[in-house]
C-alpha cells in the first residue's frame, strides 16, 4: 500500500471508530423523553446523567492517552468497543436510576472516550505534518456525522420499537465492530507512520520533551483548556434538550430530531474546512468568527421561545450547525504541534479533558435551569456569556492569539 494511501486509511478508520463513538453517544438525547415518560425522573435527574457520562469522558480523556502511549491503539480501540457494547445491552435492562447512572454516565463515557480524538489526534500527527490542522478537523467531522446518522435513526426506531430494544441494537452494532478493530486494522503499520517521518517520531522518542507538568506552566496551555470548558459549557447547555426543547415548543418529535440531525451534517462541513479556513483566514479570525455564529444561533432559539417559526428553525441550523465544532480542530492542532513529542497524546489528553468538563457543566446547567424557572430561556443566557468567555483567549492570551 502506497504512503498516500495508508494515510488516507488511517484517517477513514479514525474516522469511522470517532463516528460510532460520538454518534452512538449523542443518541442519549432522543432517549431522555421516553425515558421521562416510563420512571417520571425529573429533568435535572436525567441530564445529570449525561453530565456523568462527560464527566468520565473527561477524567477517560488523559487515561486514553496513557493507554495509547502504553498499548497502542489496537487494545485502546478495541477495549472502547467492548465497553460500548456492554453498556448498550445493560442499559436495556435498568430499572432504578443508579443503574441508568452506571451504564449510561459511567461506561458509556469510558467507551467513547477510548474511542475519541486523544487516540486519533495521536495517530493522526505520525501521518500528517504540512496539512495537520485539515485531517485533525476531518477527524473532529465524526462526531456531526454521528449526530446526523445516529440521532435520527434512533428516534425512528424508537417509534416503532421501546427504547430497551433499541439499545439492544446499539449493543449489537458495537459488539459487531469489535473484532474487525482488534483483527482487520493494520495497527502497526498505522503506529509506525510514513517511512520518510519514521526518523523524525525516533528523535522525538529519544528526547525528553514535554511532560504534563512543563506544558501547565504554560499559558498557551491553559487558554486552550479555557477555549475548551466554555466552549462545550456553551454548546451543552443547548444540545442536550435541544430535542426536547423543539418538541415543547410545537415542532413534530421526527422534525426536532432531523434538525439537531442536520446541525451534526452541516458540523461535517465546516469542521471538515475548519483547516482550510483557519490556514487561509488565521486561527483567531476563524475561531472568532465560529463563535459569533454560535451566538447567533442560541439567539434565534431564544426568540423561538417567544415566535415558533420554521423559518428561524431552518436559520438556526444553517449558523448552528455551521459554526458547531469549529473551535476542536483548531485546538488540537496548537497544542499537537506546541506540545510535539511522546507524550503529547497524554498532555493533549489533560487538555481535552476541559472540554468533556465543560460539557457536563453545561447539561447540567441546562437541566437545573430549567427546572428552576420552568423553562429554557435562562438557560439560553447562560450560554451566551459562555461563549463570551470561550473567545477570549484568542485575544487575551498572547501565545495563542499569534500562534501560526
Amino acid at each position: 500500500m502506497s504512503e498516500r494511501r495508508t494515510a488516507l486509511a488511517v484517517l477513514a478508520t479514525c474516522f469511522l471508530l470517532n463516528l460510532l463513538g460520538r454518534g452512538s453517544g449523542d443518541t442519549y438525547a432522543v432517549f431522555l423523553l421516553p425515558l421521562e415518560r416510563e420512571f417520571g425522573w425529573a429533568r435535572s435527574q436525567l441530564t445529570s446523567v449525561y453530565s456523568a457520562y462527560l464527566l468520565v469522558g473527561a477524567f477517560m480523556a488523559p487515561m486514553a492517552g496513557t493507554l495509547f502511549d502504553r498499548f497502542g491503539p489496537r487494545v485502546t480501540y478495541t477495549t472502547g468497543l467492548l465497553v460500548l457494547s456492554a453498556a448498550f445491552f445493560l442499559a436495556s435492562s435498568i430499572g432504578n436510576l443508579w443503574e441508568f447512572y452506571l451504564f449510561i454516565g459511567v461506561m458509556i463515557g469510558v467507551g467513547v472516550g477510548l474511542l475519541g480524538m486523544v487516540p486519533s489526534s495521536a495517530l493522526i500527527t505520525r501521518w500528517f505534518r504540512e496539512r495537520l490542522s485539515s485531517a485533525i478537523g476531518v477527524v473532529f467531522a465524526a462526531g456531526g456525522m454521528g449526530g446526523l446518522l445516529f440521532v435520527p435513526s434512533v428516534q425512528w426506531l424508537l417509534s416503532e420499537f421501546e427504547w430497551r430494544s433499541v439499545y439492544r441494537m446499539l449493543g449489537a452494532l458495537m459488539l459487531l465492530a469489535a473484532p474487525i478493530a482488534a483483527l482487520a486494522v493494520p495497527w502497526r503499520t498505522f503506529l509506525l507512520g510514513p517511512p520518510r517521518l519514521r526518523s523524525d517520531h525516533k528523535t522525538h522518542a529519544a528526547e525528553a520533551g514535554w511532560t504534563v507538568a512543563a506544558a501547565m506552566r504554560t499559558r498557551i496551555y491553559w487558554g486552550m483548556v479555557q477555549v475548551f470548558f466554555f466552549t462545550a459549557a456553551a454548546m451543552f447547555t443547548i444540545l442536550v434538550q435541544a430535542v426536547v426543547y423543539l418538541i415543547d415548543i410545537g415542532f413534530a418529535p421526527l422534525t426536532a430530531a432531523t434538525a439537531y440531525g442536520m446541525t451534526g451534517m452541516l458540523s461535517v462541513i465546516s469542521v471538515s474546512g475548519s483547516g482550510f479556513l483557519s490556514e487561509r483566514f488565521g486561527l483567531r479570525q476563524t475561531a472568532t468568527a465560529s463563535f459569533v455564529g454560535t451566538a447567533t444561533g442560541v439567539l434565534l432559539l431564544l426568540v423561538m421561545s417567544y415566535v415558533v417559526s420554521p423559518a428561524l428553525l431552518v436559520l438556526f441550523v444553517l449558523v448552528f450547525g455551521l459554526c458547531m465544532g469549529v473551535r476542536g480542530p483548531i485546538i488540537s492542532s496548537i497544542a499537537t504541534r506546541q506540545f510535539a513529542g511522546p507524550r503529547v497524546a497524554t498532555i493533549y489528553g489533560t487538555i481535552y479533558s476541559s472540554n468533556a468538563i465543560g460539557a457536563a457543566f453545561g447539561s447540567l446547567m441546562g437541566g437545573v435551569l430549567h427546572d428552576l424557572t420552568g423553562g429554557y430561556r435562562t438557560g439560553f443566557v447562560f450560554s451566551l456569556c459562555a461563549v463570551v468567555l470561550a473567545v477570549a483567549p484568542f485575544w487575551t492570551v498572547r501565545a495563542l492569539r499569534d500562534f501560526r
